[in-house]
């Protein structure tokens, strides 16, 4: 999260937003890298419980997952050998709801994030380790081995192809909120937004799309009127009293705004998305690891096989992000390219 990619802004504005202050308590106690608790919930053999201690954020969901012997053997022998998948997670100081945050219980990692690399983990027929760690010392593990596979909200870029392999798992979206009662949805063309009043993050990817829209509309003669607030609160406060139209900002964290703002006098809805790679390009998450391990390939048939099969649906809806859904997870797809990666 130090650096100036797109991924890199919306994850550090997703933390700035969303992570509440009995999370960043009990994760900034970790230090800088620890093996969180791996629990996955499993009711039953081969169940697995997506969601669990989730605080709200997700609907707990019991799928059936089980080993696949014929994605399985595709794992390097040193994988296989283990039976274990370490699965890296940059969650730390402060978690990222929806995406990854320590769960009610106070020690179990939870999320979008762990929660698919535990159903991939099942899938491959190995254990889940779930290694929570800083931004930066997530790609460290990977880079020394002592990650296998990060599920971190990760955007796949041409840039990272140098030193990683991908398996994309979801679209990197940014999304507008408004007020449930708003009659006003983005259909993708900036010329939408002629006299809206919009909320953003500043130094965010979002924030540098949403200029350029703004400079856009000027030449046409049109405006748009770009407000900053200091936190979240501040900008809920804004929409709901009427002083912004929408706010632009990352899906998930949008997502979980609308689902934690269900049963508020001031419920709100996500109005729209617009890729975080921009116009010509759909971006994408991906599970990440290090180049010529050979895990995208099963990874990637791992995901397959939870989208064919239903689970991944499953997983995305309790959530609350049907909205990012791929048709396949695709081994080192497109990625953001280099003069913006």
């Amino acid at each position: 999260m130090r650096t100036l990619s797109p991924n890199s802004r919306l994850l550090r504005v997703v933390t700035a937003s969303v992570a509440v202050a009995s999370l960043a308590t009990s994760l900034s106690a970790c230090g800088g890298d620890s093996d969180a608790a791996t629990r996955t919930r499993s009711d039953s053999a081969g169940t697995l419980t997506i969601g669990a201690l989730s605080n709200g954020a997700a609907k707990e969901t019991r799928v059936k997952v089980s080993e696949v012997k014929s994605i399985s053997a595709e794992l390097p022998k040193s994988v296989a050998e283990k039976g274990t998948l370490v699965v890296g997670v940059g969650a730390l100081p402060a978690g990222s709801a929806p995406l990854n945050y320590v769960g009610q219980d106070q020690k179990t990692l939870t999320g979008t994030e762990p929660d698919l690399g535990r159903l991939v983990a099942a899938v491959l027929g190995l254990k889940p380790v779930v290694k929570n760690s800083t931004w930066e010392n997530l790609f460290v593990g990977v880079d020394s081995g002592k990650v296998d596979v990060a599920f971190s909200n990760v955007t796949d870029t041409e840039e990272r192809k140098k030193k990683y392999e991908f398996a994309s798992y979801r679209k990197d979206n940014l999304a507008f909120e408004v007020l449930k009662k708003s009659t006003w949805n983005f259909d993708g063309d900036y010329r939408n937004l002629a006299g809206r009043t919009v909320a953003v993050g500043a130094g965010t990817n979002q924030e540098k799309i949403l200029l350029e829209w703004k400079a856009k509309l000027a030449k046409e003669g049109k405006k748009l009127t770009v407000k900053y607030y200091q936190d979240n609160n501040a900008t809920a406060l804004a929409l709901s009293s009427g002083k912004i139209d929408a706010s632009f900002g990352p899906n998930p964290a949008v997502a979980y705004h609308v689902t934690q703002n269900a049963k508020t006098p001031h419920p709100t809805r996500n109005a729209g998305q617009f890729s975080g790679a921009g116009a010509t390009l759909q971006g994408l998450i991906a599970a990440t690891a290090k180049k010529g391990s050979g895990l995208a390939k099963p990874v990637a048939d791992a995901i397959n096989h939870l989208i064919e099969n239903g689970q991944y649906a499953k997983w995305l809806a309790a959530w609350n992000l049907s909205n990012e859904a791929v048709g396949t997870s695709q081994v080192n797809p497109p990625g953001l390219p280099l003069d913006n990666s």
